[in-house]
């Protein structure tokens, strides 16, 4: 639990209180968390794996919102404004996390306030996301939608592991349009130009960034 920001700041007597109230959960690849609107009474924290959410569209279509990986929290919004679940959540891979029932959160969110902070602060960043996707589909190309894209993901995934070498993310093409904002044809297009470029490889729902740098040339 101390390896998870919402909890870091927390001593070993307080974390063992946390520990109490938590149950582990396990999620296989595809497998669905919840359903866009459920009922909100449990939030979640990745421990291993990945997860996303996404929105679906009555004709089939649907659209990803957001990644979550090791020390993410997912969930939390239904559960602290007792609305109903706002996108579903599947399991991208083999996934290891923690589920809080509200009344539990709640009750950690009053007596250890560094836990609202940090809450506060990734809800912050998932604003902060949001707005940088909505406005890079308002101004820029699909090159640089999809660059911007790539060069998020390497972000998280650096954050979770090695800060050099190659990254590995786990996303089809498909899931990387819809975070860009873009056709998956259009997006497919330009990842051919970057793996011609040596820039990144392709495998089968994942992909290899080689040159994490080379990806700022194509954002503008």
């Amino acid at each position: 639990l101390h390896r998870v920001p919402v909890f870091s700041t927390l001593s070993p007597e307080e974390l063992e209180r946390v520990a109490q109230v938590v149950v582990p959960r396990r999620f296989g690849p595809g497998e669905i968390v919840f359903k866009e609107g459920d009922e909100g009474s449990t939030c979640y924290v990745v421990r291993s794996g990945r997860t996303r959410a996404l929105r679906m569209h009555p004709d089939g279509r649907s659209i990803t919102l957001a990644h979550f990986g090791p020390g993410d929290i997912f969930g939390e919004m239904a559960m602290l404004d007792g609305e109903r679940r706002s996108a579903t959540v599947e399991s991208v891979e083999e996934t290891d996390a923690i589920a809080i029932l509200s009344t539990d959160m709640h009750r950690l969110l009053r007596e250890y306030p560094d836990i609202s902070v940090k809450l506060i602060a990734a809800l912050g960043r998932r604003l902060r996301e949001t707005n940088e996707r909505l406005a890079r589909q308002s101004f820029q190309t699909v090159q640089s939608r999809v660059a911007a894209v790539l060069a998020q993901l390497v972000e998280e995934a650096r954050a979770e592991g090695s800060t050099e070498g190659d990254v590995v993310i786990t996303a089809t093409q498909a899931e990387i349009a819809q975070m860009a904002g873009s056709s998956r044809e259009s997006a497919s297009r330009f990842l051919a130009v970057l793996e011609r470029a040596g820039i990144i490889s392709q495998g089968r729902g994942r992909l290899t960034v080689h040159d994490p740098a080379a990806l700022g040339g194509y954002v503008y």
